[in-house]
Formats: C-alpha cells, structure tokens, sequence
C-alpha cells in the first residue's frame, strides 16, 4: 500500500514539474515551432502552386502567419476570462486566529498572499489551451498534402524537422490533456475549458478563415474532398 501511494505522488510531482515547463507555458512553445513552418511552407506553397512572384509570396506568408496573431489572442482573451470568473466566483479560507478581524478577498493572488486557499470556478485554462493547440496544429500541417518539394533539397529536411517536431508536441499536448483530466481540476471545469477550446479552433478554421477577409487555411482554394498527397519524403 505504502508503494502505491508512493508511486502515485511520485506521478502526481512529475505531472506537476511536466506541467510547469510545458503546459504553462503551451502556448510558447507552440508559436515557437508553428511559426517557421508556415512561413516556410506558404512560401514554397505560394510559389509552387500559384506561381506568385517573391513579393507576393511574402505577403501571402504575413497572411497565414496573422493566425498565430489570432491565436495569441484567443489565448490571452480566455486566460483572463477564466481569472476573472475564479475571482468573481471564490473565496478564501485562511487559518487565522478567532480574535483576528475578518478579511475580504478580492482576488486570488491576495488570498495567496496570506497562505489562504482560494476556492473558485477555477475552468481548466489547461484543458482549453491543449486541446487548441492541438488543433490548430493538426490544421496547420494539412498544408503537406498540397506541397510538393525536391527530396535532396536543404528546405526538405527543414520542413520534415519541422513536421517530426510539431507531431511530437502534439502527442505531448495529447498526454498532458489526459494526466489533466485524470487528476486535476472538477468534471465541469474541464469539459468547459475543452468547449472553449474547441469553440476557438471552430469558430476560426471552420468559420473564420473561410472567409476572404481571413488569415486564410493552410490549403487556400483546395477542397477538402480533393485533397491529394503530394509531399514526397
């Protein structure tokens, strides 16, 4: 029994240090690696397929990159949305002696400040942000399936370094959203959280961007049904 528990909190610290290095900081890490690939590849898209010259091409690059713009965003309006409804909905217990006059909390960070504990709706900024960078990744490397490129060429390997990474991230964003809904935050924060991620992906990439006033998809004037794939690796 003492091994289990044991072995459990020794999951629940990596879960914790896994989500202070990644997760926190989720968003940085997908712009990081999202933001050379869609340069790279618009470019190359733009000049192969439309056979746009050097300046068009750039200007269609600063198009698609503007999502990551749009993403930046979401994250920052939701993040402070979900601060906000912890604030408005909680309040703090802290073990202060009988005598000692009653406080009002206002915010989070001033319960915590005095070693007290902040019981909110606290929805899962987690969940939601996991779950839209995941999507949005897998959105972004549909670009792969129009793009074609000379094997021996440098800009292949750059591209498929690319690609291995971002499927990588993905599949860390995929673990970490399932250690989340395993063992933290309540069952309503993080169906909320992840409702709000996917309300973000769809509100953008299947409403959105579909209009000519848009950053664009990653596949402009493609349908969806006559998709071919024609990135040799």
């Amino acid at each position: 029994m003492m091994r289990e528990e044991s072995a459990l909190l020794v999951i629940l610290l990596s879960m914790k240090r896994l989500r202070l290095y990644f997760v926190k900081v989720a968003w940085a890490w997908t712009l990081w690696l999202l933001l050379p690939f869609i340069a790279v590849t618009t470019y190359e898209f733009a000049k192969s397929k439309f056979l746009y010259g050097p300046t068009k091409s750039v200007l269609m690059v600063l198009r698609r990159v503007s999502a990551l713009l749009v993403g930046t965003a979401i994250w920052y309006v939701c993040t402070r949305l979900f601060m906000y409804v912890e604030n408005l909905t909680g309040t703090c217990s802290t073990s202060g002696k009988l005598g000692d006059p009653h406080r009002l909390y206002a915010t989070k960070q001033e319960c915590h400040q005095d070693n007290g504990i902040w019981n909110g709706f606290d929805i899962s900024g987690h969940c939601f942000l996991l779950s839209y960078c995941a999507l949005m990744i897998v959105e972004e490397v549909a670009v792969l399936e129009g793009l074609s490129i000379d094997q021996n060429s440098k800009l292949h390997v750059v591209i498929n370094v690319l690609f291995v990474s971002l499927c990588f991230l993905t599949m860390i964003w995929v673990f970490m959203f399932l250690c989340t809904a395993v063992y933290f935050h309540d069952f309503s924060q993080k169906l909320l959280g992840v409702l709000i991620g996917l309300s973000a992906w769809y509100g953008t990439y299947r409403f959105w961007y579909l209009k000519p006033f848009s950053p664009g998809l990653p596949l402009p004037n493609i349908p969806l049904s006559s998709k071919k794939y024609s990135y040799s690796r």
